[in-house]
């Protein structure tokens, strides 16, 4: 292969890494897998969710999430439209997020929806890419009040999720 061939495929691997990295965030967050949090960012890596919500190390962010959601009913956090450029060993990604967190409420539960972007740092250090900075951007958020009825189940909010076995499943 050509010199720039291998160069765009090392971008896109670097890409597609970015890109898990920021899955497994998602994954980590809803299904409180706190090791697998801690390994998005690097051990030094750091979050910004604003004064009053979060500054400081990425782990204790994940930490703070975690203990967080033990007092929610459901939530669910997702990412769209990711553009990332590389440079090298450097990264630098926007990505659209949306997050909805369901609380009990007297006899019914409120809805909290929140959208906005994270504007992510990232270098690959020992072959691993991993966050070094992150900055959370609200661009905007809505409180339902409480609503009477029963939320719908299936998934657990630990490793005990089915997905855990599909992908235990497919190593094994």
């Amino acid at each position: 292969m050509a010199g720039v061939e291998i160069e765009a495929l090392e971008e896109l691997a670097a890409r597609e890494a970015i890109r898990q990295q920021l899955h497994n965030y998602c994954r980590a967050m809803d299904r409180r897998d706190d090791p697998l949090g801690y390994a998005v960012w690097h051990d030094d890596g750091t979050a910004d969710y604003g004064p009053g919500i979060f500054q400081g190390r990425g782990r204790d962010f994940v930490d703070q999430v975690s203990r967080n959601h033990l007092r929610r009913l459901a939530h669910s956090h997702q990412i769209a439209t990711v553009g990332i450029e590389v440079a090298g060993d450097r990264a630098a990604s926007e990505a659209y997020v949306t997050v909805r967190l369901v609380s009990a409420a007297g006899d019914g539960f409120t809805e909290e929806l929140y959208a906005g972007r994270y504007l992510d740092r990232w270098s690959r250090r020992d072959g691993r890419w991993a966050v070094d900075h992150r900055v959370w951007v609200l661009d905007f958020g809505e409180l339902d009040r409480p609503v009477t009825g029963h939320l719908p189940g299936g998934g657990s909010r630990d490793t005990a999720d089915p997905s855990y076995a599909l992908f235990r499943d497919l190593r094994d």
